[in-house]
């Protein structure tokens, strides 16, 4: 398995990925019919950095990286991370935010901060809290869930810098 930023042709294997998992609209707050056009705008163009994981040639994950808030706020990064169905359990949301984070300390980012993580992605949940993130905030019945109705959304955040 490999990290590696993601060039614009990597949207080919990206596309299947961001389609499956919007389309369930049961983690991510964008649109169930995403057009293919602005799945490319949100993944590729609007993130300071995109990267795929990839073994053998096939993209099976990827993420982004782009900065949370202007100003102020500047110094904290927001992350989004999709693993393809078949490629799940295999610890690449795991490993990728941990590239995420060294990715983020690199580029001079201090935090992370996740935005809307709905309390029924129980898996995502429990990794972040694995990887450090705190549970700081809960937006009640923000997220409507298909099949378990209005639902918690977590904002789950991580201070990087060591100093």
């Amino acid at each position: 398995m490999k990290i590696r930023e993601a060039r614009p042709m990597d949207f080919e294997q990206i596309w299947p990925i961001f389609h499956q998992v919007v389309a369930a609209a049961d983690t991510y707050a964008y649109a169930p019919d995403t057009s293919r056009e602005e799945a490319y705008r949100i993944w590729m163009e609007m993130p300071r950095k995109t990267y795929v994981c990839e073994a053998g040639g096939e993209v099976l994950a990827t993420y982004y990286l782009k900065t949370n808030q202007a100003g102020p706020g500047a110094h904290v990064c927001n992350c989004g991370y999709m693993v393809a169905a078949h490629a799940r359990g295999r610890g690449l949301a795991s490993a990728m935010c941990e590239h995420s984070q060294q990715v983020a300390r690199e580029l001079g980012y201090k935090a992370i901060q996740f935005n809307f993580v709905a309390s029924t992605n129980a898996g995502a949940v429990r990794l972040w809290k694995k990887l450090g993130f705190d549970e700081v905030g809960r937006l009640p019945q923000a997220f409507n869930h298909p099949t378990a109705g209005y639902v918690d959304a977590f904002v789950m955040y991580k201070w990087l810098d060591a100093s």
